[in-house]
């Protein structure tokens, strides 16, 4: 019998898949479930709409990224932070810093998680950091680091 994935089944396949799977099983199992439509025209069709609006939905949030990341290359953020002697600083700058400082200044929300270091700023000066934005797409952000 033919059934379409509502959800992901562990050893079946993934949601929105069509699969051959056995009477009783689809019968039984998925279908109670509600794992699992029957394959008819009109759910073949409704899968092969979401299908494409998720497509489309997918390719507006990679066009997203990819202006977001030419944003960025244009952009510098200066964060101020507490310094010793010698240009070290007490601490380190966080990425969670650099993202508030870059709302703050910008107006551009990046999580702090997609803020790739490298190693951690513990000294004055100017730094150039990955931004990891998804769908393959990765940018560059230069921060400065003042003293307060």
């Amino acid at each position: 019998m033919k059934v379409i994935l509502q959800q992901d089944v562990k050893g079946q396949g993934k949601k929105g898949q069509m699969i051959e799977a056995s009477d009783g099983y689809a019968r039984n199992f998925l279908l109670p479930r509600k794992l699992a439509v029957p394959a008819t025209a009109e759910n073949v069709n409704t899968m092969k709409m979401q299908e494409k609006a998720r497509m489309a939905q997918q390719a507006a949030e990679k066009a997203e990224a990819e202006a977001v990341a030419a944003r960025l290359e244009q952009l510098s953020v200066k964060v101020v932070a507490k310094g010793g002697n010698g240009g070290r600083l007490f601490g380190a700058v966080t990425s969670k810093e650099i993202a508030d400082a870059l709302s703050a200044q910008h107006g551009i929300s990046i999580p702090k998680t997609k803020i790739v270091q490298d190693e951690p700023i513990k000294a004055f000066g100017g730094y150039t950091l990955k931004v990891k934005l998804g769908y393959e797409v990765t940018g560059t952000l230069k921060v400065v680091v003042a003293e307060n």
